[in-house]
């Protein structure tokens, strides 16, 4: 009987564009928990059969889910920092340093 091959690469890429995305108030965290879970479960159904599975794919998924829960919790921190900004500062004046930059490119796009 051959052996499966766990395949990492979505979980990789699944928690990269959440790492990417941790910069829109780390709502990554989403795409990164997917990851996280998509790992799981695969690693779940190996270890219940590991003959079946290649021992490096099963190392290479593990690895995967390592770099999925590191982004994951960087994400969640980065959410919750955003959620205390918007909490303490106000969405207002957050938003003010952008409203002047939109404001000077205007201004430089006339002039």
């Amino acid at each position: 009987m051959e052996t499966q091959k766990l395949n990492p690469t979505i979980v990789y890429i699944l928690a990269i564009t959440g790492l990417l995305c941790c910069c829109l108030g780390g709502l990554g965290f989403i795409l990164a928990g997917i990851a996280y879970y998509i790992a799981h479960t695969k690693l779940n159904e190996a270890k219940l059969n590991p003959e079946n599975y290649d021992p490096n794919s099963m190392k290479a998924m593990n690895t995967a889910k390592i770099v999925a829960l590191v982004i994951l919790i960087i994400n969640v921190l980065y959410f919750i920092l955003a959620i205390y900004r918007i909490s303490t500062v106000g969405w207002d004046e957050l938003m003010e340093p952008i409203r002047e930059a939109m404001e000077e490119a205007q201004r430089n796009q006339q002039a």
